[in-house]
């Protein structure tokens, strides 16, 4: 059985696991660690080695991908969401890969997200164009066609009426911070998805993050001329996404 290591860092959490690349499912369980405070690359990394010990990994040959929340060209990391401004402009590729002794590929975590669906998930042999959207912290998207990726869409820095970005309106942390209720943040959704749907009419909407497991509390809500769905992996999308392209 084909296996990589899948790793995916956010705002709040640094999460791993081990995934079986032929069927794109975990092959162990889900390690989790807090991101550090800054998220500084220094101090990401000593957490992805934590994680990596928890893991009990040894075979230094083993595939790593990595999900981080940026642009990601060329192994560098082009911006900073949540993390360090440290990132920005980083070469991030080769500072995890000398850190940790073994190859890294380094993807956007919406991206992974949105890999991880295709290949074996909610967008599995659709086609034409599906747009995934990660609601947590922020707002993440990635854009598949026919189930290729097209990378590095931020569909959460479009800007937002008096909002800095339609994320600090709608994401997940906005629900929380606010403590809107489910139909009230669902008005909310329905703004962004109505608008993106306008922009650039897809052929599927696909739903992930953690509040994906409560789909039903809030997607039903919405009123579009789309099909969406939750994500079926939920919060191990990233994992599975990176893995998935660190195997290739």
């Amino acid at each position: 059985m084909a296996k990589a290591i899948g790793v995916d860092i956010g705002g709040t959490g640094i999460k791993a696991g081990i995934v079986d690349l032929e069927h794109g499912i975990m092959a162990s369980d889900r390690v989790r660690v807090p991101t550090p405070e800054g998220a500084s690359p220094q101090d990401v990394l000593n957490a992805v080695q934590t994680v990596l010990k928890t893991l009990d990994v040894h075979d230094s040959t083993l595939p790593l991908g990595v999900a981080f929340p940026a642009i990601v060209k060329r192994g560098k990391t082009l911006s900073a969401a949540n993390v360090s401004k440290e990132w920005i402009d980083f070469d991030a590729e080769r500072f995890f890969r000398d850190g940790l002794g073994r190859n890294i590929v380094f993807v956007n975590d919406a991206d992974a997200a949105g890999v991880a669906e295709a290949r074996h998930g909610a967008a599995r042999d659709v086609r034409g164009f599906t747009l995934l959207t990660t609601l947590g912290t922020g707002i993440g998207s990635a854009f598949l066609y026919d189930g290729v990726l097209l990378p590095n869409t931020e569909l959460g820095h479009l800007n937002f009426g008096e909002y800095e970005s339609v994320e600090t309106y709608a994401a997940t942390s906005a629900r929380e911070r606010e403590n809107l209720s489910w139909a009230e943040w669902a008005e909310r959704l329905q703004a962004f998805y109505s608008h993106i749907e306008f922009l650039f009419s897809p052929d599927l909407f696909v739903v992930g993050g953690g509040v994906s497991k409560n789909a039903g509390d809030f997607l039903p809500l919405l009123d579009l001329k789309t099909p969406i769905v939750p994500a079926i992996h939920r919060n191990n999308s990233g994992i599975i996404g990176a893995a998935s392209l660190a195997g290739d």
